[in-house]
């Protein structure tokens, strides 16, 4: 069962603001790829903070009453919004809580009009950091809000998101997105690698930990039978010597027979 996480006014209400705008979430492999990368990782990075919203491609309604006044960013954030969900982020639902951070990724297909327009609509709904990331072009690009103007970010490269505290590097090949922890955003498919190679890891060092027992064991039981060979070494010294006392063999006698000193013999009479 979906938990429901908005409120609604009536049950018109419902049916009011389209779930979808007919177009498709993107236009390419490498587009998608790299919207599920950003969405999935900041869905992983705030995965324990509950009032933190994370979203791809999900239809933004900023304003009561009007369906048409829309956009769906690629991914965006919202802080201070449970997680849950929906079917569109309609505002006035959410405490009217504007997303904080928006993403676009672009692909051959986007026009610069269009892109203007998701500009200017950022910047009226109040978005507070928005980013665009051109993947065939390896190319971001990044905007910050002072108050009611998204300011272009001068010096991207290296840049750590003042929302997100998450770090953008664009290596000459692509871009890579950290936590603050230093963890790079993964691929599904990376993630999957990730996983296979620490649960080798896992296994070797349960492996090696299990054959240091054996080895620890086989010391102790070879350090055992030592003991027990010495103490039979000790015992027949014992009889040994006693049965050559018996027999009247001096201590000095009895001594060098069994290569022992005079003190050991006169110890072990």
């Amino acid at each position: 069962m979906v938990q429901q996480v908005t409120e609604f006014d009536t049950a018109d209400d419902l049916d009011f603001y389209p779930e979808s705008d007919g177009k498709p979430m993107a236009e390419n492999t490498i587009q998608f790829r790299w919207i599920v990368l950003i969405k999935e990782g900041l869905e992983i990075f705030f995965a324990s903070v509950l009032d933190v919203f994370v979203a791809g491609d999900l239809l933004w309604y900023p304003v009561r009453g009007n369906k048409y006044i829309k956009c769906a960013p690629d991914a965006m954030v919202v802080f201070g919004r449970p997680k849950g969900d929906r079917g569109a982020y309609v505002q006035h639902r959410e405490g009217n809580v504007a997303p904080q951070v928006v993403f676009e990724v672009l692909s051959p297909g986007n026009r610069s009009a269009e892109m203007k327009r998701k500009f200017n609509f950022y910047q009226k709904y109040g978005v507070e950091e928005y980013y665009i990331y051109d993947p065939i072009k390896n190319n971001l690009q990044g905007w910050l809000r002072s108050n009611r103007i998204l300011k272009p970010i001068a010096n991207i490269n290296n840049w750590t998101s003042p929302r997100l505290k998450i770090k953008f590097v664009l290596t000459p090949a692509t871009l890579e997105i950290y936590e603050p922890n230093g963890e790079k955003f993964l691929t599904p498919v990376e993630l999957k690698q990730e996983t296979i190679l620490e649960r080798q890891q896992r296994q070797q060092a349960e492996q090696l930990a299990q054959l240091e027992r054996q080895q620890r064991l086989q010391a102790e039981q070879q350090a055992q039978l030592e003991r027990q060979q010495r103490e039979l070494e000790r015992q027949a010294r014992l009889d040994a010597v006693r049965q050559l006392l018996q027999m009247g063999l001096s201590v000095e006698q009895v001594a060098q027979a069994l290569s022992l000193t005079i003190e050991e013999v006169q110890q072990i009479r």
